[in-house]
């Protein structure tokens, strides 16, 4: 039997370091934007791919049903990477670098936000939503890993983690949802940003 021990503690032990050295003031601003989305009725569109686009798809649920069952008033995610006959006909007949912009052709509206997750940052499908939103008079939250690429760069609000490592940056980018998803829970249905009760 082979001993994996080292490289388990090795591993979590970078995922923890990297964690300690967040940029919290830029976390807290992009859950602003999120909270003040939701505040304004705003649509909060999300995408990424591969891996990210998992994330987006999991942030979706975790607001529309994990707690906007709770409340009244609910979000509105829209995840531009679920309907997968929307975005193979997109990438068939046009482009795959127009799958995300191509379904925000005037939809958009000024108190929307746009949540792009891209390990790299320079996903060019993401980074073109992303600039078709700025044109639109929209915010975007970049999410990102690496030196956060072209996405951090534009980005208005950012959720970065700096960190060479795809799969280190991935496993931050679903904490940062269930940060969220904990903490706007508290304060939406426990009026308690204290609160640790999450069903």
């Amino acid at each position: 039997m082979k001993d994996f021990k080292n490289a388990i503690k090795e591993y979590y032990e970078r995922e923890i370091n990297v964690i300690n050295n967040l940029n919290l003031d830029e976390i807290n601003d992009a859950m602003n934007a999120i909270y003040e989305t939701y505040q304004n009725n705003g649509t909060i569109y999300v995408c990424g791919n591969g891996g990210s686009a998992s994330t987006a798809s999991h942030m979706q649920n975790d607001f529309n049903k994990g707690i906007s069952e709770y409340i009244d008033k609910k979000f509105k995610f829209y995840c531009l990477n679920d309907n997968i006959a929307t975005v193979m006909a997109i990438a068939n007949d046009i482009s795959y670098d127009e799958i995300f912009r191509f379904q925000l052709i005037n939809k958009l509206n000024k108190n929307d936000l746009f949540i792009g997750i891209s390990g790299s940052g320079n996903s060019k499908n993401v980074l073109n939503a992303a600039i078709y939103a700025q044109e639109q008079g929209v915010k975007v939250l970049g999410i990102t890993g690496y030196n956060g690429g072209k996405l951090k760069e534009i980005a208005d609000y950012k959720m970065h983690v700096n960190e060479d490592d795809m799969q280190i940056d991935e496993d931050i980018h679903m904490t940062f949802d269930h940060m969220m998803m904990k903490i706007f829970y508290n304060l939406l249905v426990k009026n308690d940003l204290t609160g640790n009760n999450l069903k």
